[in-house]
């Protein structure tokens, strides 16, 4: 008897195969495994990671891997390296935006230049220096929007503010996310 071997199927990463649209005005630089796009509100680059391969093909962006193989490495790096492409697309057409919200009385922001004054209830103000690509705006003295081309770096900036007085479960005095529902808790009974 014959024995009969299974050809396996080799898979690759649904989110990589799609490409990325590219959009009038933005201008691709592809220097081997370096990304850069320019774009109306800013620049971003991007060092690929060695198992994926990107190239250009018109107006889309298509991102493949080098080898395939079955162990799975190889397709989610293209998945990731793909969602990491379409958001610095995305960041240097449109920008990425967080609101931010101070909960509190005597809680406030104000924006000067490129430092951030929070008073948040401690005994002195605290001073948050805005990093390099970001933009922080105080419409209103207890609302902080976040602005960049970068969302990774946009998020970390709001997480690091948010930390400086999280959002406490009993009142909700805090400083949190616009979009963030606080589950308050009971307080305790004699």
């Amino acid at each position: 008897m014959t024995s009969l071997v299974k050809e396996q199927k080799i898979r690759t990463s649904r989110v990589g195969k799609k490409p990325i649209p590219v959009p009038v005005g933005v201008d691709v630089t592809i220097e081997g495994q370096r990304i850069a796009l320019k774009g109306k509100k800013g620049v971003a680059e991007l060092h690929v990671h060695p198992w994926v391969a990107v190239q250009r093909d018109g107006t889309e962006l298509k991102i493949s891997a080098h080898e395939i193989t079955n162990d799975g490495k190889h397709r989610a790096m293209t998945g990731t390296m793909r969602a990491l492409l379409n958001n610095m697309v995305i960041g240097v057409t449109q920008g990425f935006e967080r609101k931010l919200q101070l909960v509190g009385v005597g809680y406030k922001a104000q924006a000067q230049g490129k430092v951030l004054n929070l008073t948040l209830g401690f005994s002195h103000p605290v001073e948050f220096k805005v990093p390099e690509g970001i933009v922080i705006e105080t419409p209103v003295q207890t609302e902080i929007i976040i602005r960049g081309v970068d969302k990774q770096q946009v998020g970390e900036v709001a997480a690091k503010i948010r930390a400086y007085r999280p959002p406490e479960p009993y009142k909700g005095k805090g400083v949190r996310y616009t979009d963030e529902t606080i589950i308050l808790k009971e307080a305790k009974k004699k």
